[in-house]
């Protein structure tokens, strides 16, 4: 083929990093954890009552899995409850948050972003990419602004045919 003709990969020459987000997201079981199994006619806390069941959690069933711990009746839990629980599982799951599904994603992408190393983004031209077949919390693009904003040369967000252009240093 004459150079003349050569097909040409103009985003691979441009020298733009491609940062997918959903490469950071945590891998490992999602499990929730809902306190009104543990209360007495799914209304009230019974001291006694709580411990036993709480006493009687599988933990393995909790192993090395992503936990987020909600109530899902309208009822008042003591702080107490929440210590009791967190401390039969702690030891064997990887993380443990009040809320729900959505919360604990939150978390989790905000403890990987503000412990990745951006550093090989410094002084480039990064792209991130604006589509993902798996969900992202919108604060972790939020969050992925403020670590890469001081680092980068530029910042786009979209895709490498269509971006939007976000910060230029």
């Amino acid at each position: 083929m004459s150079e003349e003709f050569e097909i040409r990969n103009k985003v691979a020459e441009s020298g733009l990093v491609n940062f997918d987000l959903s490469t950071l997201i945590p891998k490992g079981v999602r499990k929730g954890i809902d306190l009104k199994d543990f209360l007495f006619q799914e209304m009230i806390l019974k001291e006694k009552d709580f411990r036993e069941k709480v006493e009687a959690i599988d933990v393995h069933e909790y192993e090395d899995a992503y936990i987020y711990i909600y109530n899902s009746v309208d009822t008042i839990v003591p702080l107490w409850a929440y210590f009791v629980l967190t401390a039969k599982l702690t030891d064997v799951a990887k993380k443990i948050v009040f809320g729900n599904r959505e919360d604990l994603e939150v978390i989790l992408m905000h403890n990987v972003i503000q412990t990745h190393d951006f550093e090989e983004m410094r002084g480039k031209r990064v792209l991130v990419k604006g589509c993902s077949d798996k969900e992202i919390p919108e604060n972790a693009y939020i969050e992925l602004v403020e670590q890469l904003k001081p680092l980068v040369k530029s910042l786009m967000f979209g895709e490498a045919c269509s971006n939007v252009p976000i910060v230029k240093n």
